[in-house]
């Protein structure tokens, strides 16, 4: 028996994974996460097949809680399951341990090629995804600009720190925790090829992230 733990706060996902794999016999959701707080409490005592992770998330960004989940050295394959399309973020998601990456848009048969994929250890790109990176590694080839995405905790993040507030100040927030707050920061930074935090705001508002 194959087993699956959703981390999404959209129970809708939850309800459409279960509902593509109800006739698969060998298979089964053994659990929903709505937050990453709850789905690292599911994982202390579990340790399921395939995961299947969100990237924005209320709490915790779905590319380092994958990081974290790594971290854990469970015996699970990570597939991060969303609607964002695009190379920095594949790119991120795939650096960070995940083994594969599924857009919510998704087949049934398409979801199915994905589990077995990362079961024999293989990394999966959806079709669309993938896609997506051949264009862009045909556009660096070209020397054209890569377009930047941040996800929504990062856009937070981003609008905090331009109102002035501090690292603490942010994680109390928004209910986060200051590592959070930072790992974000670093992200950003990279992002934006900036230095630090006045350079961070500096590139955000050419990049009219900041207005």
């Amino acid at each position: 028996m194959t087993t699956l733990f959703i981390i999404d706060d959209h129970p809708l996902v939850a309800d459409g994974v279960t509902t593509m794999l109800k006739s698969e016999s060998n298979m089964s959701v053994i659990g929903v996460a709505k937050t990453g707080k709850e789905a690292l409490s599911f994982l202390a005592s579990s340790t399921p097949d395939i995961i299947l992770l969100d990237i924005n998330l209320p709490d915790i960004d779905g590319l380092e809680l994958c990081e974290r989940i790594k971290a854990l050295k469970l015996n699970s394959q990570i597939l991060i399951l969303t609607s964002i399309n695009d190379f920095a973020i594949i790119s991120q998601a795939l650096s960070k341990g995940a083994n594969g990456y599924l857009l919510k848009d998704m087949e049934r048969k398409e979801l199915l090629e994905a589990i077995d994929t990362v079961l024999d250890r293989k990394i999966y790109v959806s079709n669309a995804a993938n896609e997506k990176l051949l264009a862009q590694y045909q556009n660096k080839a070209k020397d054209k600009p890569q377009s930047i995405v941040l996800t929504r905790r990062e856009k937070e993040i981003l609008g905090l720190l331009d109102k002035g507030m501090n690292g603490p100040q942010i994680a109390e927030h928004l209910f986060i925790s200051a590592y959070t707050v930072e790992t974000h920061r670093k992200n950003l930074m990279q992002k934006l090829n900036a230095t630090n935090t006045q350079m961070l705001l500096k590139m955000a508002r050419e990049f009219h992230f900041l207005t």
